[in-house]
């Protein structure tokens, strides 16, 4: 990475307060797009095959999938893994990065969060469908009941899952919510009757005040501190669902950081596909510039490097253990019937990465996003290669069995990836895809400083605001906004 990297500027075009408000607003005002009117086909599509898909499955039984007695975690348990995983940037992005005060972060946060929360929906499928008897999930939860001696059993660590997904979910979409208020109410001014009164009641009657910035930003540092341990502890109660069982391949104490740093490289990967999606079909090409797609490159490399390590980690461990069990698992892997899996695995997550290194690779959008699919391809693969390598071939060669998914299966994953992008497509039509008020708090100083003398010069001897006749409408919210960021410090 070359210096030059860090002096890129974070918004380009040269933004006013007004603009930022127009750029971001415009697209959800004037209604849907042809581009968004065709992906949102594909999207309903893809989840119709989804309901299709799990329906059958949950009127004839799971004996509709392809698992056997040796496998009996498939695609099922790989998408509640992958999906976990892609989730982990949203909470990095919002709230660790927040913490540290990194700017760069300011107009990718918001699709990061939402990506978050519906990726955790997706999440929640699987588990719920491998029982078997959906309509029962409501026993993981412990409750009061009239069952007798029948409980949770807080040893199972697939108990753990369900309290750590359930928790992660509720302060995610807290902390996403939380964040929207000071958009919406910038909306609310800017509509006209029902939608204005919807707006005015998810907006919370927002005013902007200096004291109100002043609540909201402690809230907001406040729910960034409760969502940070989150990053850590998630997907390590995930990894326990492995690290937990004598099974070889999984009984190892190098899953929790081995899975943390896995998701969030997955979840970068799906930030920056999503972002180079949003750049070009809603004009963000000033919002969202090289300085972020630099600086979500140097995170993938950083990541990806460490998983790499972790692959090479987990081959030493199991030379070096001399145990016959974890020799064979790994030997399986690099050259059994599933090879192909973890070749395209290894070379998705190790190599591929490492083409980020060279200026020309991260300048080309292109290549970037190519890559950024490539990555998730390979940690999608990673997840299956885990789970079903390391059990397909049991202690007794007697027992050894192969595993193909059926198209119930296949179509369970495909609804997920369906749903996903219908509820990311929906967000993108009716809310703020970009953080309005934390990226007029990273305007360039010139900008900034026009902006309030057009406020100063706005106002009237008695300290109110004057909205004069050939103000436009843009200019008087500008200035009205800006000095409540000036109020608050920002």
């Amino acid at each position: 990475m070359r210096a030059s990297d860090q002096a890129l500027p974070l918004i380009t075009g040269g933004k006013t307060l007004a603009d930022v408000t127009h750029d971001v607003c415009t697209p959800i005002e004037r209604g849907p797009t042809s581009m968004w009117r065709l992906g949102m086909f594909f999207a309903v599509s893809a989840l119709a095959l989804g309901v299709f898909s799990i329906g059958y499955q949950i009127k004839t039984g799971i004996g509709t999938w392809g698992l056997n007695r040796t496998v009996g975690w498939g695609f099922d348990i790989t998408n509640f893994v992958f999906w976990v995983g892609i989730g982990h940037a949203g909470t990095l992005i919002s709230a660790v990065l927040l913490l540290f005060r990194q700017k760069w972060r300011t107009s990718i946060n918001r699709s990061a969060e939402a990506m978050t929360i519906f990726a955790v929906i997706c999440a929640a499928i699987f588990p719920l469908i491998h029982m078997g008897r959906p309509w029962l999930a409501y026993w993981v939860f412990p409750y009061p009941n009239y069952r007798g001696p029948l409980w949770v059993n807080f040893r199972s660590a697939l108990l753990w899952d369900v309290f750590a997904i359930s928790t992660y979910f509720i302060i995610s979409l807290t902390f996403w919510y939380v964040g929207l208020i000071p958009d919406l109410a910038t909306m609310r001014d800017r509509a006209n009757g029902l939608r204005k009164r919807i707006l005015g009641y998810l907006s919370f009657g927002w005013r902007g005040t200096a004291r109100t910035w002043s609540r909201y930003e402690t809230a907001c540092m406040l729910l960034a501190a409760l969502a940070t341990p989150l990053v850590v502890s998630v997907h390590s109660v995930v990894s326990s669902d492995f690290a937990t069982a004598v099974i070889p391949g999984w009984h190892a104490n190098l899953f929790p950081p081995y899975f943390v740093i896995g998701a969030v490289f997955s979840g970068f990967a799906m930030v920056l596909t999503l972002m180079l999606i949003a750049r070009k079909v809603m004009h963000f090409e000033d919002y969202i510039t090289r300085a972020h797609l630099t600086a979500m490159c140097k995170i993938l490399v950083f990541t990806g490097t460490i998983v790499g390590l972790a692959y090479m980690t987990e081959l030493f461990i199991a030379w070096y253990s001399a145990s016959n069990y974890e020799q064979f698992v790994f030997n399986n892997r690099m050259g059994g019937p599933f090879a192909w899996a973890y070749w395209t695995m290894f070379s998705c997550n190790v190599i591929s990465p490492q083409l980020l290194w060279f200026r020309k690779v991260r300048e080309n959008l292109v290549l970037l996003f190519i890559l950024s699919i490539v990555i998730n391809i390979g940690m999608w693969f990673e997840r299956f290669v885990i789970i079903v390598t390391s059990i397909h071939r049991d202690f007794l060669p007697s027992s050894w069995s192969g595993y193909v998914p059926t198209w119930i299966e296949i179509g369970a994953m495909v609804g997920s990836f369906g749903l996903f992008f219908t509820c990311f497509l929906l967000f993108c039509r009716f809310g703020p895809t970009i953080a309005m008020f934390e990226v007029k708090s990273v305007l360039t100083r010139p900008v900034r400083d026009r902006d309030l003398k057009e406020g100063a010069q706005a106002t009237d001897s008695s300290g109110a605001k004057a909205l004069q006749p050939s103000a436009s409408s843009d200019e008087r919210e500008a200035a009205e906004q800006d000095m409540s960021i000036a109020g608050a410090g920002q």
